[in-house]
């Protein structure tokens, strides 16, 4: 085990600008406590963790670019919450960033730091604006990006991206926060944060899909997260005694 410190990066955006004639995008409320509640948890898990709060297409790219050049410790976690769609996510003046991009900016082949190191991210975002009737609404997502392409074969190894909903599904947010992120923060809060990744991941998929149900406007409306890896050994993000444990057999 490396004895460098693990590093997180938390993005959030929840006021938006608009630099052209179109509406900027609706704020999210609810979204900026959130985000300092997982900080401050990822904080007392011994990471050195970055928070970022309102930042552009091209600020969210250079933060990235800039993780690629750190030293790490064995685990690099993400969390972005911002308004999105399908492979996109919104910058705070409303333009995209391709999820492909932030995650090739972390490979191998651009970054020798992170060669080899967990890669874990979580994104609160709309993947499209459909409930499972069929509606179409405004929650956390904005108008699709044409040429946005599927992120699935972009992950560079060692990888795991947890998404809020599932593709074409719109992710849910309100004044408490989002029932995704909210959920994340009561497990790393509690003695689940010792499991398994692909556990961990797989009890917020349990919790959010069977305990969780939007309010106000479209209540009774459910939201199903979902998460891809290309891990192929167990990791323990973020319990250093289990890790330890599991790496002495």
């Amino acid at each position: 085990m490396s004895m460098r410190k693990s590093r997180a990066v938390v993005i959030v955006n929840y006021e938006f600008s608009s630099s052209g004639s179109e509406e900027p995008l609706a704020r999210r409320s609810g979204a900026q406590r959130e985000a300092d509640k997982l900080s401050q948890v990822l904080s007392s898990l011994s990471y050195t963790v970055h928070l970022y709060k309102n930042q552009t297409a091209k600020k969210i790219e250079e933060i990235y670019q800039q993780e690629s050049q750190e030293e790490h410790g064995d685990y690099f976690v993400s969390i972005l919450s911002s308004h999105g769609e399908e492979g996109v996510i919104y910058g705070s003046e409303g333009k995209p960033v391709k999820l492909t991009r932030i995650f090739q900016t972390l490979s191998p082949q651009r970054s020798s730091a992170l060669a080899g190191k967990s890669k874990i991210f979580f994104i609160q975002a709309c993947r499209g604006g459909a409930l499972d009737s069929g509606v179409w609404l405004e929650t956390d997502s904005a108008q699709p990006e044409e040429d946005s392409f599927s992120h699935y074969l972009a992950l560079p190894d060692n990888t795991a991206v947890m998404f809020a909903c599932s593709p074409g599904y719109g992710a849910f947010l309100n004044l408490a926060g989002s029932m995704f992120l909210q959920t994340l923060l009561e497990l790393l809060e509690g003695e689940e944060r010792h499991l398994e990744l692909a556990r961990l991941l797989t009890r917020i998929n349990w919790k959010v899909a069977f305990y969780c149900e939007a309010r106000g406007t479209y209540k009774g409306s459910k939201e199903m997260p979902c998460f891809v890896t290309n891990m192929v050994h167990e990791v323990f993000p973020f319990s250093q005694h289990a890790a330890e444990a599991a790496g002495s057999l």
